[in-house]
């Protein structure tokens, strides 16, 4: 998931419209935040951070909703669709099996499977 940031000095904060139904704490991971816009949408919060932030050009919005990148756009952030920020970091980072380098069995990635199924949708 780090892979997302590029590197360990950045930092990558996701934005879900409403409330939380689990624990942030489940959802965070390293440099990457998850948080939810309460009474707010997401596309507000979104906005509102980028006009208080104080170095635009530091920032990168991925949106695939036209009215939030031309907002971030007119406040000098860089914004880009969601299709072509998974394709940069398909380039970036190649897929590698992780089955196979992990070595695990079938029967023990099914446990896992399931184990993350009830974290996840419980």
């Amino acid at each position: 998931m780090s892979r997302l940031c590029a590197s360990p000095n950045n930092r990558c904060l996701v934005i879900f419209d409403g409330y939380a139904d689990i624990p942030l704490d489940n959802l965070e991971s390293g440099n990457i935040e998850v948080a939810f816009s309460r009474r707010l949408s997401a596309d507000e919060r979104i906005k509102r951070l980028v006009e208080s932030a104080g170095a635009p050009k530091n920032i990168i919005v991925v949106s695939d909703d036209k009215e939030i990148r031309f907002f971030v756009r007119s406040c000098g952030v860089k914004s880009m669709g969601v299709e072509d920020f998974l394709g940069a970091q398909e380039r970036k980072t190649p897929r590698k099996n992780l089955v196979s380098e992990a070595e695990i069995s079938h029967t023990q990635m099914h446990k896992i499977n399931e184990e993350l199924r009830k974290l996840w949708l419980s």
